[in-house]
């Protein structure tokens, strides 16, 4: 009786192991659009929801579970330094999307 439920307990741990959420994280350039979703976006506020599941939805995943601005000198090497082309404020605004499965 004992192997029987030993045996269980790790079919159980095996399937729970393979049902783990398939987490991935987008870097996207946050450029004012106008309508504020960028602002939202970028403080990480409710208004910002939207726009994150729907990206997310965008590329499969079933929906967003953080959004927040990021600082450029995070992202390591990937991502050019403000220029002197830029002459509003925002320019360079890159923004977290947390996607999930």
């Amino acid at each position: 009786m004992r192997f029987v439920s030993a045996v269980l307990a790790c079919i159980f741990l095996l399937a729970a192991s393979a049902v783990r959420a398939d987490t991935r994280v987008f870097i996207i350039s946050n450029p004012a659009d106008g309508y504020g979703v960028d602002q939202c976006l970028a403080r990480g506020d409710k208004c910002g929801a939207h726009a994150a599941h729907s990206y997310c939805k965008s590329r499969n995943f079933a929906e967003a579970t953080a959004y927040r601005r990021v600082d450029p000198d995070e992202i390591t090497g990937t991502v050019a330094k403000a220029s002197d082309n830029c002459r509003r404020a925002g320019c360079n605004e890159y923004i977290a999307i947390t996607c999930e499965r």
